[in-house]
């Protein structure tokens, strides 16, 4: 096995501070484990992903040792496959797949999946819910793209946790600041999103957040505008320069701790290449709240007893 092991890493778009801090992990990782690191995105466009990594696989020249992917629609079964038969080991992160033990049997280089918990990610955002709201209310949901687990199985986390007596209005979002903007400009012009009685807007990422709260900070009527900004917003991914500095701005009421996975997953990969094995088939990593749920009971507590 040669030293220095070449790692592809394909992210879903630049536009997206959870996707700037995959990259960043990896690269950290790569230069403490003496590893190359090339970093590619896919502009949110499924077929390019596929095509750019196909570019690589096909290419000798190109080659990498390891592909570390994120997708930005399916897991790419046909992608993984192709990569192995190339001897390029593989690492799909945050898509739970059902290929990778098949992958294996005939693999001669590491195939395995690095995700953070969706499920317990979508149930801390509503048991979030519960601690803003109490056991009844409105909540405006901005959701991710479809096409991918990721936002379905967030969606069914929460609506586990969420009180029943709790509403969601659900919106559609992909993943970064302008789609959170526009989702929320586009129903504010119905009228019917002021009939809802909206309690709080909970978003599955904290772009799409910011991006909500960018769209009520443009409001005319100061009046309107400082009633929607009262309304607790919340978040996911808890990156530290974003997400987590937007809730001690006060700019988020709360957000849910993603840790990145990409220097997870590259630690994996090189500890594997060098050693000849196999990683388990899938890790998974746990999710926290940010305030933790217990301070937010606290402050809704607090709210309740003011005149």
């Amino acid at each position: 096995m040669k030293n220095n092991l070449s790692v592809l890493v394909s992210l879903i778009t630049e536009d997206n501070d959870y996707q700037l801090e995959q990259a960043a992990s990896a690269q950290a990782a790569a230069v403490k484990l003496g590893a190359s690191v090339q970093i590619i995105y896919s502009g949110n466009d499924a077929v390019q992903q596929t095509q750019q990594l196909l570019r690589f696989i096909q290419d000798p020249s190109k080659r990498p040792d390891a592909i570390l992917a994120e997708p930005v629609g399916t897991g790419m079964p046909q992608i993984a496959k192709a990569a192995v038969a190339a001897g390029i080991a593989w690492a799909i992160i945050n898509s739970d797949v059902d290929y990778i033990a098949e992958l294996r049997r005939h693999a001669l280089v590491p195939a395995f999946a690095v995700v953070s918990d969706h499920e317990a990610i979508g149930k801390i955002q509503g048991q979030q819910i519960a601690s803003i709201l109490g056991e009844q209310g409105c909540v405006l949901y901005i959701e991710g793209p479809s096409v991918r687990d990721v936002a379905k199985i967030r969606t069914r986390g929460m609506m586990a946790t969420k009180p029943t007596r709790v509403d969601v209005k659900t919106l559609k979002g992909d993943w970064t600041q302008n789609s959170g903007y526009h989702a929320i400009k586009s129903w504010l012009s119905l009228s019917t999103s002021r009939q809802l009685n909206v309690g709080m807007i909970a978003c599955q990422n904290d772009d799409m957040a910011i991006g909500a709260r960018r769209a009520f900070e443009e409001l005319g009527d100061m009046r309107d505008r400082d009633a929607w900004l009262r309304l607790p917003i919340t978040g996911c991914d808890g990156v530290p320069r974003s997400g987590q500095e937007w809730v001690r701005q006060g700019r988020l009421a709360a957000t849910v701790v993603c840790p990145p996975l990409m220097g997870d997953a590259m630690q994996l990969m090189v500890s594997a290449l060098k050693a000849g094995s196999q990683p388990q088939v899938r890790t998974l990593v746990a999710p926290s709240s940010l305030p933790s749920l217990n301070e937010l009971q606290k402050s809704r507590a607090r709210a309740a007893q003011m005149p």
